[in-house]
């Protein structure tokens, strides 16, 4: 490992700032155009987004709801991000590699089913108050 400073970083302050918004909005723009996936749930998301303040009881439901999706978003950016150093490493079947992109799949899965289960559990109570 060497000892020396990325020329990537930046040095702080209030163009830090600048730069962090630039390089997220830039993130975000990637996602979108690039990964199928994204979409998806990002459409899912803007659906749910309203439904989240008519199924949930509480404020505390509703916040709940809407989290739950944006952490499926922010697995699936993360899952994304995994996918393109592996590409960018190799595109040759690796073990390792093939490993990671397959841990990453498995994290978007679980965010999925969490995100399902407390939906399913709000929506029931909202019909039938099973809580």
């Amino acid at each position: 490992m060497s000892s020396r400073h990325s020329p990537f970083k930046s040095k702080g302050g209030f163009s830090r700032i600048l730069n962090a918004a630039r390089y997220s909005a830039q993130g975000l723009s990637a996602a979108i155009r690039h990964e199928a996936a994204f979409r998806q749930e990002l459409l899912l998301a803007i659906i749910l987004t309203p439904a989240a303040f008519w199924v949930g009881q509480t404020a505390m439901q509703v916040m709940l709801l809407l989290c739950s999706l944006l952490v499926v978003l922010i697995v699936e950016l993360l899952n994304s991000a995994v996918e393109a150093v592996a590409d960018a490493v190799s595109l040759e079947n690796n073990q390792l590699i093939g490993r990671a992109k397959d841990l990453g799949s498995a994290a978007v899965l679980l965010s999925l089913l969490m995100a399902a289960g407390l939906w399913i559990v709000c929506t029931l109570n909202h019909w039938y108050r099973i809580l």
